[in-house]
């Protein structure tokens, strides 16, 4: 279970039990410790699509220095993409360019540290056991549905020593979909499709253990996964949510940093 730790420099944040015995740097963030102001109150980390009312980026990048400094990686290259939920997987070593299209990305530089968006959506950080390789993947349904988390997965160099952590996003009950999402994870996932109908033919979906789901089926077992119960929903004192507040709202991430060699 993801446990909370407040920061010297003010960010609140999660991490993983898992991530932190192999000495990996990393954090789920949360809304607090930040300098935005209301709506954005306070560790806002990006700025909402399609809104009028935006966050000012000066204040975005602080937050980030602000965190980034809690995690002793302030100095680290911040690698980030345009998060479009499909399945292509962006690797920061070689030719990348910051904005890129993907959901999630990977590197094995300590000098750089992966960084995904998420409001609602699940954020997942792996690495291998020692440290050397890890990723972030950012996993909405359609992006669960298009496979980014096992495409991810494929990417990394030893798939028998992954470790994997699922950060805070919406709970089940707060996820209601109509019926054609619920169709899609039928077909994804067969008998085993983490949803519950109701009686108006809309339903709800459990994206967090979606992705446990497809973790495991990757070959990792409950031992080497991290999870929480922590709903962005729900739990609006820590954690924007775009569904709840209806788009008008920050964003928040998931970092994580490969180790030094």
């Amino acid at each position: 279970m993801l446990e909370r730790r407040e920061s010297a420099e003010g960010p609140v944040y999660y991490v993983s039990p898992l991530l932190q015995r192999a000495g990996i740097r990393h954090a789920f963030s949360t809304r607090l410790g930040g300098v935005s102001p209301a709506p954005f109150d306070s560790l806002n980390l990006g700025n909402p699509g399609g809104c009028d009312r935006q966050d000012d980026d000066e204040r975005i990048q602080a937050n980030y220095r602000r965190l980034q400094a809690a995690l002793g990686c302030v100095h680290s290259t911040r690698c980030w993409v345009h998060q479009v939920h499909g399945g292509d997987v962006a690797d920061a070593n070689s030719g990348f360019s910051n904005g890129i299209k993907a959901d999630a990305l990977l590197t094995n530089d300590p000098s750089q540290v992966l960084a995904i968006r998420i409001a609602d959506c699940v954020p997942i950080l792996v690495a291998d056991e020692q440290g050397k390789t890890v990723a972030a993947i950012h996993a909405g349904w359609r992006g669960v549905i298009a496979g980014i988390i096992p495409a991810t997965l494929a990417r990394m160099p030893d798939m028998n020593s992954l470790i994997a952590a699922i950060g805070p996003c919406i709970g089940f009950d707060a996820f209601e979909v109509g019926h054609e999402v619920l169709r899609e994870f039928d077909r994804a996932f067969g008998d085993e499709a983490p949803v519950r109908r109701n009686g108006n033919g809309k339903g709800h979906v459990d994206l967090r253990a979606a992705c446990h789901l497809q973790l495991r089926r990757a070959g990792l077992s409950d031992e080497q996964i991290d999870t929480t119960d922590r709903c962005t929903f729900r739990d609006a004192d820590e954690f924007f949510s775009h569904r709840r507040d209806r788009g008008v709202t920050g964003r928040l991430a998931a970092l994580i940093a490969p180790r030094s060699r």
